[in-house]
């Protein structure tokens, strides 16, 4: 149960106008935009860099699967659910979805995206683990512009993993079942993110 609770965007006038992007992003909006709604600028502003990191040549569904490896990477079980519903929610197949885990070895994965998740969980290591090799493989397949956007991703998730865990964000009913139906087999479970009883 999170340790604060979500208020409804619907009843703050100033955060309506918040709910179609997310609606459009992920099918729902999202327990933790809902804490953030405690202060409307910082919905606002968050609304605002996540709408600017899913602009842009890189696919937002692949941006939400370099949020998905760099979340485990931070072990945030709330934003791996959430970034494997949303990168089905736009457009990566079930197969790609259940196969990320293994990404290294899939033949699913072309080496642009091995590079590229390579690169997300390096940047998301603590410390830092990208390094000069990791770096000159991601600029043989993506170009500067490119490399910007998918790093914005990782950072965003950054900040998302420290958010979520922190609060213990109840997880919402579509990446729950999300979690379950991709994850659960590779040890994945909702921990404190997942709704007690009263």
């Amino acid at each position: 149960m999170s340790r604060l609770k979500p208020l409804p965007l619907e009843s703050i006038p100033e955060l309506a106008e918040l709910l179609p992007h997310f609606r459009r992003g992920l099918g729902f909006v999202p327990n933790s935009v809902a804490i953030m709604a405690r202060r409307p600028k910082l919905a606002k502003a968050f609304a605002a860099l996540n709408g600017a990191v899913m602009e842009g040549s890189v696919p937002p569904g692949f941006k939400r699967l370099l949020g998905h490896v760099s979340s485990r990477a931070a072990g945030c079980r709330y934003c791996m659910a959430h970034t494997i519903h949303g990168a089905g929610h736009n457009g990566i197949d079930e197969a790609k979805l259940a196969a990320v885990w293994d990404y290294a070895t899939s033949p699913l994965f072309s080496d642009a995206e091995r590079a590229a998740l390579d690169f997300a969980v390096a940047a998301a290591a603590v410390p830092n683990a990208v390094d000069d090799a990791i770096f000159a493989n991601l600029k043989q397949h993506w170009s500067e512009e490119q490399i910007v956007e998918m790093l914005a991703a990782v950072a965003m998730y950054g900040f998302l993993n420290r958010w979520n865990d922190t609060l213990a964000t109840e997880l919402e009913d579509a990446p729950l079942k999300s979690g379950d139906a991709l994850l659960r087999r590779h040890g994945w479970s909702a921990g404190k993110h997942a709704a007690r009883p009263a």
